[in-house]
């Protein structure tokens, strides 16, 4: 049976301890540690350094790399040429691929150990008779606590006594208020975790009172525990790009060996010598695999964390770039991220006037209204913190002192208003009292609490309006506090007692507040929407509160519904699924609810970005495809969990980054264009070459220098393009959207036979064909078409950066494009003007008329592009 619903003396005989002893001996607290353990969470399996390094060669991609690599190695061993360049740059690609990835995501999830910071401090207990000091970590079950205010709550535990106690429990539950405990309450049925007023909770704090308490779970078994058990055992999936990639992998390695195949058997077949098919099946297999696509696409995705940086969102894991850009659902928590998790006074009514004001936007500071601000004010315990420069004490009371101040400073007011008693709120009053000294003489006895309380106590005012207001209120999830007072003349012989301080009272108002959603809330989620993003909220707090601050800021629409915990958890996860588009707010939940909730968007094939700032959505956000924490107002926990963190918890910035994100991923497409149009052009010209019988257009180190150089220093560029700006106005694509869908299989294709045909004519030109005497040669041939493949290559970057014509766009929108560019044709130049460098890389310096017939091939591709674009453009 679960511990609150134990009666408390049971649990005392059930641990065998005494109210009034505690633990009793050094041994049987010894006893207690080594059957439940210290209160201490597990820690969490950690990585080596060679385990990160093996996931990232585990990649397909970088695998075919590898295999190249040692291709190469080995034939430069069995020629006995000593020619070892091209399998050392292969190498170094992998490597430098593998250090990028490392350092870009970090180190490995830190989520348990920030956990177990929260469990660091001191505390108090009973041992052997007597109250001692004692380490958190040392707490072991059966130990009695002594808990008093500002006190974080070590472990769970049973309350036993209770003075006035009310626990902070929002990072747990979601509870945007505090909870009010009682060591009296008896349950018996089970009831939600934010309902156990006999219970306190590890991780939680005390804001008011104080209480007696048996510890009835230590480190892994207590609530929080279970929540770190959900971090381990939630695995982070592979993203989207991730998934895509690794098929691309798979396509290119089957190609390869398909294509190599082909090569060794037309080869054979026409008689070839094996090593001289073995050395083009080579070449074929280096043209296949795009080397630097992986670094590329890394460094796109860093150029994307550094442009949301800008926007306040910080990446600490690399992949969530490219995630958020494909996110079709945000699943986001309420108190500190929709909303300002801080309770504000929105309306007040003025019993004197009957009149009703909204705080914010037609407040009148009439004398009546003014009263009652005033009596709000000195009716509260809040005090300032002077380094942080904010209030300090009850939500409630802070939201009532900061709509006084409005008016006045409080410390003026208890200047001219001295407090000179108090009756203390508690669980079984529900109001608290206190008398002020008037600055003529008199006294008033000031009285706040819920209307219900006070109504019997009231003797002047019209009750029944305050209850039709009361009820207007409540219909808008606002917390209503009703103010009353007493005046008398001279204080009473004896001691001020309720009975006196709280008969005939007269009610002069009604405060309405709530938690209210952030300013930018509402305009974030109408941009989500129109990006085809739908907004989801997931929250602790009661549904009441959820849906109205869901249907202010546009979450809850027609036809959307809002679901309980309870309710939830009667349904089954097949249920669940198939409603879970029914749904736009989840109230009442728990941790292990949250990521139900999300898994069910997930088999409806939905990229789920979820936010949060509390220990209770720490699961969760490592459960989301991408996790988003709050950075001022989330915990340690929430934000080592997460992807994402949101430097200033702005709802807004996560719009901004989505944006981004797809920027990101559409730079990752334009470089996949860019590579393959290319690679797949070596591979089409080498088949055919071989087919038609003329040899081999390329070698493996002009291969490889054309997709390092040629396409690669202009790739790298490309992480730098600027967001496409009516990107926020398209749907998100598809989870398993296909990577070469939209069209981007055609274009590659065309550019691909476009660029063979063009290099087909270079490598016959410089085969068949004599210019000033010199003798066409099969090295003439390689020298044209690598000069005509690697600067088509070259240009062609500037084809694919968008829809526009090539002229369109201007040096100052990319300079690093132009500049990488001009670089590229340089040194390609270089390979075939300078002798010693053109000797090196088996090339031959080409006289001019060759390279006015190569200049003419050159820019045939990128014209007819340009004619194709101008079709597309007045079809569209």
């Amino acid at each position: 049976m679960k511990d609150y619903l134990i009666k408390r003396d049971q649990l005392l005989k059930d641990h065998a301890v005494d109210l009034k002893v505690g633990l009793d001996s050094t041994q049987k607290v010894a006893n207690q540690r080594a059957r439940y353990g210290r209160n201490e969470l597990s820690p969490p399996v950690r990585e080596s350094l060679l385990k990160k390094i093996g996931h990232t060669l585990k990649d397909v991609a970088t695998i075919i790399l590898l295999l190249a690599a040692i291709i190469s190695f080995t034939t430069a061993y069995l020629e006995g040429s000593g020619e070892i360049v091209e399998g050392i740059l292969i190498i170094g690609i992998v490597i430098i691929n593998s250090v990028l990835s490392i350092l870009q995501e970090g180190k490995a999830e830190k989520a348990l150990a920030a956990l177990q910071a929260l469990n660091q401090a001191s505390t108090k207990v009973l041992r052997a008779g007597k109250v001692e000091t004692i380490s958190s970590a040392d707490v072991v079950v059966g130990d009695i606590l002594y808990l008093e205010n500002g006190v974080k709550i070590p472990a769970d535990a049973r309350l036993l006594e209770t003075t006035d106690l009310q626990v902070e429990e929002a990072s747990l539950t979601g509870e945007s208020l505090p909870i009010e405990k009682n060591a009296d309450t008896d349950f018996t049925h089970e009831v939600e975790l934010a309902d156990r007023s006999n219970m306190v909770y590890s991780g939680t704090t005390i804001v008011n009172g104080s209480a007696l308490a048996l510890v009835t779970a230590v480190g892994d078994q207590t609530e929080l525990g279970q929540i770190a058990s959900l971090l381990n055992s939630e695995q982070k999936q592979l993203t989207p790009l991730q998934i895509k990639l690794k098929q691309l992998g798979r396509q290119i390695s089957i190609f390869a060996v398909v294509a190599a195949l082909i090569v060794m058997v037309i080869g054979l077949l026409q008689g070839l010598a094996f090593m001289q098919t073995f050395m083009i099946a080579v070449s074929l297999a280096v043209a296949v695999v795009p080397e630097t696509l992986p670094v590329i696409v890394t460094m796109t995705l860093a150029v994307g964390v550094r442009k949301m940086a800008a926007r306040q969102a910080i990446i600490r894991r690399l992949p969530a770039v490219e995630t958020l850009g494909t996110t079709s659902v945000i699943a986001s928590d309420k108190t500190g991220t929709l909303t300002q998790n801080k309770m504000t006074v929105q309306k007040i009514w003025v019993s004197a006037d009957n009149e009703i004001s909204n705080l914010d936007v037609d407040y009148k500071a009439n004398e009546n209204a003014r009263s009652l601000l005033v009596m709000a004010g000195l009716a509260s315990n809040v005090h300032y913190d002077q380094d942080d420069n904010q209030a300090l004490g009850l939500p409630t009371e802070v939201a009532l002192v900061a709509a006084t101040e409005r008016i006045a400073k409080l410390s003026q007011l208890q200047a001219s208003y001295p407090r000179i008693a108090e009756i203390p709120f508690n669980s079984t009053r529900k109001r608290m009292t206190t008398v002020q000294k008037m600055p003529n003489g008199t006294y008033m006895a000031i009285t706040k609490g819920a209307i219900d309380v006070l109504k019997p106590l009231i003797t002047e005012g019209d009750l029944k309006r305050a209850e039709e207001v009361t009820a207007s209120f409540a219909k808008s999830a606002l917390r209503v506090i009703a103010v009353t007072v007493k005046y008398f003349d001279e204080l009473p012989a004896g001691e001020l007692t309720e009975q006196f301080l709280e008969q005939d009272l007269k009610l002069i108002g009604l405060f309405g507040m709530i938690d209210p959603p952030r300013p930018e809330s509402k305009q974030a989620v109408a941009e989500a929407r129109q990006a085809g993003i739908k907004t989801v909220m997931i929250t602790g707090d009661h549904v009441l509160t959820a849906s109205a601050i869901a249907k202010e800021i546009g979450i809850l629409g027609e036809g959307d519904q809002a679901l309980t915990g309870s309710q939830l958890r009667e349904m089954s996860d097949a249920t669940l699924t198939d409603n879970i588009q029914h749904y736009a707010v989840f109230a009442r939940v728990t941790p292990a609810d949250k990521i139900r909730i999300i898994k069910a968007w997930q088999a409806n094939q939905a990229v789920v970005a979820m936010t949060g700032d509390g220990v209770n959505d720490a699961p969760a956000l490592k459960a989301a495809d991408v996790g988003i924490a709050m950075g001022l107002t989330g915990t340690d926990v929430a934000r080592e969990a997460a992807d994402i963190i949101l430097a200033d918890d702005n709802f807004a910035s996560i719009v901004a980054a989505i944006s981004q994100g797809r920027g990101s991923y559409d730079r990752v497409r334009r470089t996949i264009n860019f590579l393959l149009s290319a690679n797949v052009a070596e591979v089409l010209l080498i088949l055919l070459v071989l087919a038609i019988g003329w040899g081999s257009p390329l070698l493996p180190i002009h291969i490889l220098f054309i997709n390092l150089v040629a396409n690669g220093l202009p790739g790298f560029a490309l992480s730098y393009e600027e967001n496409d700006l009516t990107n926020m106005q398209k749907k998100p694509l598809p989870k398993h959207a296909k990577l070469f869908g939209q069209g981007l299989s055609q274009q590659i294709i065309g550019n691909a036979l476009l660029f063979t045909s063009v290099s087909l004519v270079a490598f016959y030109l410089g085969t068949h064909v004599s210019f000033n005497g010199v003798t066409p040669s099969e090295m003439v041939g390689q020298s044209m078409t690598f000069l005509v493949l690697s600067v088509i290559s070259i240009i062609h970057v500037f084809n694919i950066r968008s829809t526009r014509s090539i002229l369109s766009d201007s040096y100052g929108s990319n300079p690093r494009l132009y500049q990488l560019a001009g670089l590229s044709i340089l040194i390609t130049a270089m390979l075939v003007t300078i002798e010693p460098i053109a000797t090196a890389f088996h090339l031959v310096v080409l006289p001019w008329p060759y390279w006015l017939c190569a200049l003419g091939l050159i820019l045939l591709p990128t014209l007819i592009i340009e004619i194709v674009k101008i079709a597309r453009r007045k079809n569209n």
